[in-house]
C-alpha cells in the first residue's frame, strides 16, 4: 500500500512509497485510510525540526488527524463505521496522570504519539488502531471528519477554562480568539455552541478567514490586537497564533478574573522586552489566569465528536481550502495564500 513517510529529523526526506500491508492484532480495527489533515506539526516533521521513527526503523508513516471507514471490526465498532484514531499512547510505566486515563497530561514524557513519537500514523492507504482508542463519528462527517483532531486541541481547551473559572463565580459573557487558522476558527465554533459573545482576531482582512468568522455569528477584527483589547475587555482569550508578543498582549488585556489559554507553541531564539512587573500586578490584582493546554484524551475526543456532531456541515466544509491527492503529497506541505486547512485524498 502507499503511505506518506518522513525520516525524522532529516529534511527534505518526505515521500509517498510503498510499505507492507498492516495486519490488525486482536482488539484492533482495519481501517481503510479516506483522509488527512496536515497541519503545522507535521510541516516540523517533514522540515526534520522533531519527531521520531519507531523503534529499529529509520521511517515514521507520518499523520495524526486521521479519517477512515472500518474494514475488518473489533469491539463495539462494526465494518463501515466512519472513524478517528486517538493521537496519544500513554506511558509504559504509567506515570499517576496516564494511569488515570488523562495521558494528555503525561508527567514523565515517556508517552507516544501515531504519526509524531514512535508510532506510525494515519498517512497510509490501510491503518490499524485499536478498539480503545478509536472513536466513531457521525456518517455526516465523511467529507470532514478529518478536523475531528484538531476539535479535540480546543474541545479540551475550553473543559480547561471552565475548570479554571469554576475556581470561584464564572459567568463568561465575551471571548477573544486569536488566530484564524483550524484551530481558532474550530474554538470560535465551540465559543459559540456555548453561547457566547465571540471575537476573532487575525491579520488577514481578506478572503475566506473572515468570512467563515462571520458565518459563526462571530466578529472579525483584522486590526492590531492593542487596538482590539481595551474595548473588548474580554473575559477569555483562547490564543491560537504562538506569536510571542500577542501572547503578552492577550495578557494584559482581558477583564477582571480574565483567563488566558495559550494553545499556540511559539517558536524559541526570538526575545521581548516586557514589563513583568505590570504584568504580575495584573495577574495577582485581577486573580487573572494564564494557562496552556495541548493534546486530548478519549473525554475531548467524545466531546469534539458531539462539537463536529451539532455544527453545520457546509460551515465545516468551509474550513477545508484544499484537497490534494496523496499521490501529490508534497503538494500540501507547501503554504497557500487562502489556506485554511489543507487535506490529503488517501484514495488519490
Amino acid at each position: 500500500m502507499r503511505a506518506l513517510t518522513v525520516v525524522p529529523e532529516q529534511r527534505g526526506s518526505l515521500r509517498v512509497g510503498t510499505v507492507p500491508d498492516p495486519h490488525p492484532a486482536h482488539g484492533e480495527l482495519l481501517v481503510r485510510g479516506l483522509a488527512l489533515g496536515v497541519c503545522g506539526t507535521d510541516k516540523e516533521i517533514a522540515r526534520g525540526e522533531y519527531g521520531w521513527a519507531p523503534p529499529g526503523r529509520d521511517r515514521l508513516v507520518l499523520g495524526h488527524e486521521s479519517l477512515g471507514q472500518v474494514i475488518e471490526p473489533a469491539g463495539d465498532f462494526a465494518a463501515g463505521d466512519l472513524v478517528a484514531g486517538i493521537v496519544r499512547r500513554p506511558d509504559p510505566v504509567p506515570c499517576g496522570a496516564c494511569a488515570a486515563g488523562e495521558f494528555d497530561m503525561c508527567r514523565n514524557g515517556r508517552y507516544t504519539e501515531r504519526g509524531i513519537k514512535e508510532i506510525d500514523g494515519y498517512g497510509s492507504e490501510l491503518w490499524t488502531v485499536e478498539a480503545d482508542y478509536a472513536v466513531r463519528l457521525d456518517p455526516r462527517l465523511r467529507d470532514v471528519g478529518m478536523l475531528m483532531e484538531p476539535t479535540t486541541v480546543v474541545a479540551k481547551a475550553w473543559e480547561q477554562i471552565q475548570r479554571v473559572g469554576e475556581r470561584a463565580w464564572f459567568e463568561p459573557k465575551r471571548v477573544l480568539v486569536t488566530g484564524a487558522g483550524p484551530i481558532g476558527l474550530l474554538g470560535a465554533l465551540l465559543g459559540v455552541q456555548r453561547g457566547l459573545d465571540v471575537h476573532v482576531l487575525d491579520r488577514v482582512a481578506d478572503g475566506p478567514k473572515p468570512r467563515l468568522a462571520e458565518a459563526l455569528g462571530a466578529t472579525y477584527h483584522a486590526e492590531p490586537v492593542e487596538k482590539v483589547l481595551p474595548s473588548l475587555e474580554p473575559d477569555i482569550v483562547l490564543e491560537a497564533t504562538g506569536v510571542g508578543s500577542l501572547v503578552f498582549d492577550a495578557m494584559a488585556g482581558t477583564g477582571a478574573y480574565g483567563i488566558v489559554c495559550l494553545t499556540g507553541v511559539s517558536p524559541t531564539g526570538r526575545h521581548l522586552t516586557v514589563d513583568a512587573g505590570s504584568i504580575n500586578r495584573e495577574l495577582v490584582l485581577e486573580n487573572d489566569v494564564v494557562i496552556g493546554s495541548v493534546n486530548a484524551n478519549h473525554r475531548h475526543y467524545r466531546a469534539a465528536a458531539d462539537a463536529l456532531g451539532r455544527a453545520d456541515l457546509d460551515w465545516l466544509g468551509g474550513l477545508v481550502t484544499r484537497r490534494v491527492p496523496l499521490s501529490r503529497a508534497a503538494d500540501a506541505f507547501e503554504a497557500g495564500d487562502a489556506d485554511v486547512k489543507v487535506v490529503l485524498d488517501l484514495e488519490r
